[in-house]
């Protein structure tokens, strides 16, 4: 199988996997738990969801490690078993995958602000570069440091990851649209603003995921080309926008309605699609036969 680098070198679009809470909440994840300790106590659960991405046609499975760092687990009494937990999450997703697919180590925010004095720098990287080498250990062909907010933080888990495994690295962060109309996380970081702080740090795919659906992140994926027309991007967008529903965010985009929307994404030459909150194995598999014809 070719590294995932030479397959987008080669123009193919890949196809990475849909939203997991909502899948282990199906399968009896309390709101109180903590998911990555299911790597250890409900291995065969993990699996599902794996393979349940992998079955619809992803090209990428990404790992049950989102808020695997030492400082996230501290929140369970779990900091202790960071590098354990990790790297069982990568063994699981590594047996869904196989030979077929590519394993993204997924790696989450802290939940700490460095600017408000929550955390040392020293105490951040440390624990970015713990999770990503106990991904790397457990079978992960890259690292995605993902939903990313703030620069301060992002830099350090590159830098992290860079310095500590041999992996190449996505990064992405999640934008909210403003009153203005542009778009911002919610520490005031805008796509042009990711793009000129992380180019030259050794990121070899530069995205977003999580905040909007497919018609934001047009805008978005739109943004970041036209800094620059030939990095690699990954987009993972949510079904929509979510409504308030008896007090539950729903996500109301369907398969279809997304797939649809897809072309508009190829397009702009984004090289990597997926989904984020609310999508399933079910929106991986229309996505999968739309990006098929876009690879013919």
């Amino acid at each position: 199988m070719k590294n995932f680098i030479e397959n987008l070198k080669d123009g193919r679009v890949l196809l990475s996997d849909g939203a997991w809470g909502p899948m282990l909440d199906s399968m009896g994840l309390e709101s109180t738990d903590c998911p990555e300790m299911w790597n250890i106590t409900e291995p065969g659960r993990v699996l599902k969801v794996a393979k349940s991405y992998i079955d619809a046609g992803a090209d990428i499975i990404e790992t049950n490690s989102f808020g695997g760092s030492r400082l996230k687990l501290d929140m369970y009494g779990l900091g202790d078993r960071a590098r354990e937990l990790n790297i069982a999450a990568a063994k699981i997703s590594r047996q869904a995958a196989g030979a077929t697919a590519y394993v993204f180590g997924s790696v989450g925010p802290t939940g700490k602000i460095l600017m408000m004095g929550d955390v040392s720098e020293d105490e951040v990287y440390n624990a970015f570069a713990e999770q990503a080498s106990a991904l790397e250990e457990g079978g992960a062909d890259a690292i995605i440091i993902e939903t990313m907010s703030a620069l301060d933080e992002a830099l350090l888990a590159v830098r992290a990851a860079k310095e500590n495994t041999s992996l190449p690295l996505i990064c992405t962060f999640s934008f909210d649209k403003t009153v203005d109309g542009s778009y911002r996380t919610m520490m005031g970081v805008s796509p042009t603003d990711m793009l000129s702080a992380l180019t030259g740090t050794g990121v070899d795919i530069f995205g977003t995921n999580c905040g909007n659906g497919f018609d934001g992140m047009v805008e978005i994926a739109g943004e970041l080309r036209k800094n620059n027309p030939s990095v690699p991007l990954m987009v993972q967008a949510n079904a929509g926008m979510p409504e308030l529903v008896d007090g539950v965010n729903i996500f109301k985009e369907g398969p279809e309605e997304m797939a649809a929307k897809i072309p508009r994404l190829t397009g702009l030459g984004v090289n990597i699609i997926g989904g984020c909150c609310g999508t399933t194995p079910a929106h991986i598999e229309h996505f999968a036969r739309v990006i098929a014809l876009s690879n013919e």
